[in-house]
C-alpha cells in the first residue's frame, strides 16, 4: 500500500560506485536482502547516523570507521538489526566486514557495515559469509534497481533518485542514489537507509557540510510514527570522477551541488513517506510565521505525530478541532490563539481562534478527500518558516507492525 503510483526514475551510474544484490535467506526465502556497494580508491565519504543511545552493532563500527578510514565497501543486510545483541553483534559484523575484506583484498576497515530488520536478535553472519563470494562477482555499474531492492523491509516499491547539472564554468555533475524506510521514522535521523554518491571531487570537512544541509532539510523533516530506530544511516560518497571540483563552501558552484543535492535528498525523504506503513494520504505541514524554526518546528511535529490527528486524515474526516488542539499543546509560550490560522490546502478552517466564518464542512470534506493534503498553520509570531512530511495512520499500519516478526 502506496500513495499514488509509484516513479519511474532513470539512474544515472556514477563513476566509481558498483553495486551488486543476491538472496542470502537472512530471514525470509527467494528475497534480495545482501547488497554490496563498491566505492573507488580516492572517494571521500561523509555519514549521518542515528542517535538513539541503543544504536546497533553496525552502526557503532560504520560511525568510527567512516571517521578514520578511507571507505571503499559499503556491506548491508536487511532482515535482522543486529541491534540490542551486545558484543556478540559487533563480533558478527565485524566477521562480515572480514570476509569480505578477503575476498576483495582490502582492509576490513575500510568495510562499513549496515544491518536493517527484527531488533534483539542474533546476525546469522555464517548466511552472509557463504553469499559474499557470489555478492562480489555480481558487482556492476548498472545494477542500482537491485540494489535499491536488496535493502527493502516493509517497504512496498524502491525509492531511488537521480539528477545531472551543468556549473556555469562548464563542469558537469551526476548524483544518484536509493534509500529504504517505511516505518518507525522521526527525525534524528529518522528510520531509513539512505546512500547517495556523486562523481564530484570533494574534501571530506566539506561534504560533510552539504551533507549535514541535506539531512537537515529532507530525512529530519519526515515522521510516519514519532519512533527513532536503532540502526538509521545516511551515507553520501563523492568519487572525484566527474569533472566538478568544490574546494570552496562560499563558492557558486559549491550553491548549486548543493541545491540538487537537497532535491535528491528531498525526492528520497518524501517517497519514503508516500511508501509509510499503512500510509493511505501524503499530508505536508507547513508552518509559517513562528518566532523561531524550532517553535515551527515542535508545532509541526505536534501536529504530524498526534494519533488522533493522524486517524482523523485516515477517515478523510475534516475533524479539524484535532488539529487545533495539536497546535495548542505543542509548547508555546504566550500562543495569541486568535493570530492564528488553519487551511486544509485552499480552503481556510481557523481564523481568530475559531471556525472561520467561510468555512463549510463540503470544502474541508473535499480537500481531506484527496490523497495528498497540504495544511498549513500560520502562528502570527515572526518570520521564521519549516515544513514537515507525514503519513496518515490506518489499520494496516496496526495490521503491519503487530505481525512484523511473524
Amino acid at each position: 500500500m502506496a500513495v499514488g503510483p509509484g516513479r519511474k526514475v532513470s539512474i544515472i551510474p556514477i563513476e566509481g560506485i558498483r553495486l551488486a544484490a543476491v538472496k542470502s535467506h537472512i530471514r525470509y526465502p527467494n528475497r534480495l536482502d545482501l547488497v554490496l556497494v563498491e566505492i573507488a580508491e580516492g572517494s571521500t565519504t561523509a555519514g549521518v547516523f542515528t542517535q538513539n543511545a541503543f544504536c546497533a552493532a553496525p552502526v557503532r563500527i560504520a560511525r568510527e570507521r567512516v571517521k578514520n578510514t578511507a571507505s571503499r565497501y559499503f556491506l548491508i543486510n536487511t532482515g535482522n538489526a543486529n541491534a540490542g545483541t551486545g558484543p556478540e553483534g559487533e563480533l558478527a559484523a565485524v566477521a562480515c566486514c572480514d570476509g569480505l575484506a578477503e575476498i576483495a583484498q582490502t582492509s576490513s576497515r575500510q568495510v562499513l557495515p549496515f544491518s536493517t530488520g527484527v531488533i534483539g536478535e542474533k546476525l546469522p553472519f555464517e548466511k552472509i559469509l557463504v553469499a559474499l563470494p557470489m555478492l562480489y562477482e555480481a558487482l556492476s555499474a548498472d545494477a542500482w534497481q537491485s540494489a535499491a531492492q536488496g535493502i527493502l523491509t516493509t517497504d512496498t516499491r524502491p525509492k531511488l533518485a537521480s539528477t545531472s547539472f551543468t556549473t556555469a564554468n562548464g563542469s558537469q555533475a551526476n548524483i544518484s542514489g536509493f534509500a529504504k524506510g517505511s516505518g518507525m521514522i522521526r527525525p534524528n535521523m529518522a528510520t531509513l537507509l539512505a546512500y547517495v554518491f556523486a562523481d564530484a571531487k570533494i574534501e571530506t570537512p566539506l561534504l560533510e557540510n552539504f551533507l549535514d544541509s541535506a539531512v537537515n532539510n529532507s530525512f529530519n523533516r519526515i515522521t510516519v510514527d514519532g519512533d527513532t530506530s536503532t540502526n538509521d544511516c545516511c551515507m553520501l560518497v563523492a568519487t572525484g570522477k566527474g569533472s566538478l571540483v568544490i574546494t570552496d563552501a562560499d563558492s557558486e558552484a559549491a550553491r548549486q551541488f548543493q541545491s540538487e543535492l537537497n532535491a535528491v535528498f528531498e525526492q528520497l525523504a518524501t517517497d519514503l513517506i508516500r511508501d509509510a506503513e499503512g500510509a493511505s494520504k501524503f499530508i505536508t505541514i507547513e508552518v509559517n510565521e513562528g518566532a523561531s524554526e524550532q517553535e515551527c518546528l515542535a508545532v509541526a511535529y505536534t501536529v504530524a505525530e498526534s494519533p488522533l490527528v493522524k486517524t482523523a486524515f485516515f477517515a478523510s474526516d475534516p475533524n479539524w478541532g484535532r488539529i487545533l488542539a495539536a497546535i495548542g499543546r505543542a509548547g508555546l509560550s504566550d500562543l495569541d490563539i486568535e493570530s492564528v490560522t488553519v487551511a486544509l490546502g485552499d480552503t481556510l478552517l481557523v481564523s481568530k481562534g475559531a471556525v472561520d466564518a467561510a468555512y463549510s464542512e463540503r470544502a474541508g470534506q473535499s480537500e481531506m478527500d484527496k490523497d495528498a493534503i497540504r495544511v498549513q498553520i500560520n502562528l502570527g509570531r515572526g518570520k521564521a518558516r519549516t515544513r514537515v512530511w507525514t503519513s496518515d495512520l490506518s489499520s494496516e499500519y496496526v495490521r503491519i507492525n503487530a505481525d512484523y516478526r511473524s
